[in-house]
């Protein structure tokens, strides 16, 4: 269909207050009147867009963007995956109310968002994605980075967006605006739905010109609902915990964004029962000796000690991933049962658990009142056995903080320094490596550090931009907003430094450098046995091997960062690491901090299982010995029962 016979359909049928615009300009003007109201604050929802343009959309979103942006700015990323992981850092400082648009050129440009739309489908957080796609009209296939399929030829790239995405369309016509771009801001502020939500722009269309009615372009406002469950599964709720004698709450991120944190510590205190966080919760939790820290696989001992023998387990707000319940054997008491307290009916029924489906906070009022005129408290006994659990988790934390003869600082030894220097003003973003056990495992979170994980999906490269997005979202907050990564983080994704600096927004990364993948190198041995290390490490190709086993390999990351215009320091002491610190936090600009640790000191261990594949046929006994002890731990996982409501009497 032409431009022209494009245009004339908003008047042939009977549209005459009508706004002539290309569809780039159309988005453009959308965006900008669309709200969303949480608790009675009102914000922009998309107040801004990350573009690296190229062929595929230089003429179409730049356009739109530069002729009718108004108090809608364009970020100019260095990467395009970068650019949605800084949309989500966005999203989490916004607690989900707003985040940043993203668009690409066509072909990788936009095929590299794909990480970055997996990473927020996963944490349930909402970004928004216009990846430019080939020419609709077909005249000139195959055209620049067109994969041709040779069946279905309406297959493009930007079609491996569909398992990754909440939500995904492609416009081939302009009219289809005015259902999709609804949809989408539907999908974003759907607490349940939300996550990444993907319009595909072809080239041409983007260009296309159509007469939008101006009703179209009127402001709206998206109401995030706090949505309470029903009463019948409250009840039965509090008829399930009531029988418990030892019971345990995991606070995931879903008590963040309810922004239940007060009402999770007064049910907590109220009842006498103990709260472990997820990753995404972790700082959720109260600030009290009910706290027993993180759970499972990296958890603390004094937490899984609790969880071994719990007989219900509260879960509210999480995905309930297998780090958390180390792939099903952390709980093993054979009457335990599951409550789950979450928005989304899928997660609430994980494990088995039985479902009170609804907004975290105001299902922990209810519960809890429900539970008070029941007359509902743990003993003391079990009260006692709380308080020896953290006692141990604090001995196990006591000597991993130690000076060890003979080696450099340790990365918990780095931790602490920055745990104790941060406070209630700042942030910590953090999302994958060996930094994740660290914080989830031994951080003290009483000093009140806000706290943001991303370990739904792990990314790698996710948390310099978040921590960007985090500050773009909110830029005149007091504290600082610290980056946690580790070397092999560094490298992979480092450039969104040089965003920061452009755009003068401060973030202090403090670089892990270990010279290598190594939190990979335990797992390894733990399953291979001794020695058998393989390809997690920098070092030079051996002469006579042909391996990566030669020297280790030298390289200054804070002369890196520097370059890119960052105040950075190299250091190798604690002492230097916090006088760094310090220093830090003075400088107007983005900062790294750069920590030479020892690479083999880890936090120890807590004995929980976690499920991997490992070599059933290997003829090293390393790797004989690793497999089965790793067969020994998948005998300890359970199928939890669906759990049901007492039966009175």
């Amino acid at each position: 269909m032409t431009s022209t016979a494009a245009a004339d359909i908003g008047t042939d049928v009977g549209i005459k207050n009508v706004r002539r615009r290309t569809v780039a300009q159309a988005i453009v003007e959308y965006l900008q009147v669309q709200y969303s109201e949480l608790d009675g604050e009102r914000r922009r929802l998309v107040p801004g867009m990350y573009g690296i343009f190229g062929h595929g959309n230089s003429v179409g979103l730049a356009q739109g963007i530069d002729e009718y942006g108004v108090d809608f700015p364009h970020y100019q990323g260095k990467n395009e995956q970068s650019m949605v992981h800084a949309a989500i850092g966005f999203a989490k400082a916004s607690n989900r109310a707003a985040t940043l648009a993203c668009t690409a050129s066509a072909g990788p440009g936009s095929t590299n968002m794909v990480s970055g739309a997996a990473t927020a489908t996963t944490n349930r957080l909402p970004v928004l994605l216009f990846p430019a796609d080939i020419i609709n009209n077909r005249f000139g296939d195959p055209v620049l980075q067109q994969i041709e399929h040779p069946v279905e030829r309406d297959v493009s790239a930007n079609d491996c967006f569909r398992p990754v995405s909440r939500y995904f369309d492609r416009i081939t016509h302009p009219a289809q605006l005015l259902s999709t771009l609804p949809e989408a801001m539907r999908v974003l502020t759907d607490p349940v739905e939300t996550g990444a939500v993907v319009v595909c722009l072809p080239q041409d269309i983007q260009g296309a010109e159509f007469d939008f009615p101006e009703a179209f372009f009127t402001p709206r406002v998206w109401h995030i609902r706090r949505r309470p469950a029903v009463e019948d599964e409250i009840r039965d709720a509090a008829e399930i915990i009531r029988n418990a004698r030892r019971p345990l709450l995991i606070a995931g991120g879903g008590v963040r964004y309810s922004k239940a944190q007060e009402e999770l510590a007064r049910f907590s205190a109220e009842f006498g029962i103990p709260v472990s966080e997820t990753y995404a919760g972790k700082g959720s939790g109260p600030i009290s000796e009910l706290n027993v820290g993180g759970l499972g696989v990296t958890g603390t001992v004094g937490a899984n000690e609790i969880a071994d023998g719990a007989d219900c387990v509260i879960t509210v707000g999480s995905r309930l991933q297998d780090f958390i319940t180390a792939s099903h054997s952390l709980f093993q008491n054979p009457d335990v049962k599951f409550v789950h307290l979450n928005v989304s009916s899928f997660d609430a029924h994980k494990m088995g658990s039985f479902p009170v489906v609804g907004d975290a906070r105001l299902s922990l009022s209810a519960l809890r009142e429900w539970l008070a005129a029941a007359g509902y408290a743990t003993s003391e006994d079990f009260r006692s056995d709380i308080a020896d659990a953290q006692k141990a988790t604090r001995e196990v934390r006591k000597h991993d903080l130690q000076a060890f003869p003979g080696e450099k600082m340790s990365q918990a030894q780095v931790i602490e320094v920055l745990n104790k220097q941060a406070t209630s003003e700042d942030a910590l973003i953090l999302g994958s490596g060996g930094v994740v056990e660290g914080i989830h495992k031994a951080w003290d979170p009483s000093n009140g550090t806000e706290i943001h994980f991303e370990y739904a999906n792990s990314c790698m490269g996710h948390e310099i931009p978040a921590g960007l997005g985090y500050r773009l979202a909110r830029p005149d907050a007091p504290g600082d907003v610290f980056v946690l990564i580790g070397d092999g983080t560094y490298f992979m994704q480092p450039t969104e430094l040089v965003t920061a600096v452009q755009e003068r927004k401060k973030i202090i990364t403090v670089v892990i450098d270990n010279r290598g993948h190594q939190c990979i190198w335990p797992l390894q041995v733990s399953k291979g046995g001794p020695g058998r290390e393989f390809g997690t490490q920098y070092r030079e190709r051996g002469k006579e091997s042909g391996r990566l086993d030669g020297a280790v390999l030298e390289f200054d990351i804070a002369a890196n960062a520097a370059s890119m215009g960052c105040a950075a320091w190299s250091t190798t002491t604690i002492e230097e690491f916090s006088a760094a610190l310090t220093e830090a936090r003075e400088v107007e600009g983005p900062a790294v901090i750069v920590a030479r640790v020892e690479p083999w000191r880890y936090l120890s261990g807590n004995g929980s299982f976690w499920d991997v594949g490992v070599p059933m046929t290997s003829q090293r006994p390393g790797s004989q010995e690793g497999t089965a002890k790793h067969l020994a731990g998948r005998a300890r996982q359970r199928y939890y029962a669906a759990t049901t409501v007492p039966e009175a009497g």
